[in-house]
């Protein structure tokens, strides 16, 4: 059963850091670009960054440059979001994603994570 499962979420003060994390199961992470993206109340959902099979980072919004990074640990099965210098406006679900080698975007994903909620005080 292909399964992608984010932990990490929680509260945290405005100018706080968190990391997440998206424990993935049934598939072969080497094969797999590991999006993320978020979902505030009443808005759509946004793709923040991605890291594909070879280790390449795409940032999908200008935003999270300078404060969010993204890295993997095959071997664990698990991708990583390491959030910086977290603003109010942070506060969202957030899901990781898988799709097939490279990072496409949110439209050619292939399989979802359940999300976890990052709400952000100031």
């Amino acid at each position: 059963q292909v399964q992608l499962v984010e932990s990490g979420g929680g509260l945290v003060q405005a100018g706080g850091s968190l990391r997440l994390s998206c424990a993935v199961s049934g598939f072969t992470l080497d094969y797999y670009a590991i999006g993320w993206y978020r979902q505030a109340p009443g808005k759509e959902r946004v793709g923040l960054l991605c890291i594909s099979t070879n280790d390449a980072i795409s940032y999908y919004l200008n935003s999270v440059k300078g404060r969010f990074t993204i890295s993997r640990d095959n071997a664990k099965n698990t991708v990583y979001l390491q959030m910086n210098s977290l603003k109010p406006e942070d506060a969202a679900v957030y899901y990781c994603a898988a799709q097939r080698h490279n990072c496409r975007g949110g439209d050619a994903v292939d399989k979802w994570g359940q999300g976890t909620l990052i709400t952000v005080s100031s």
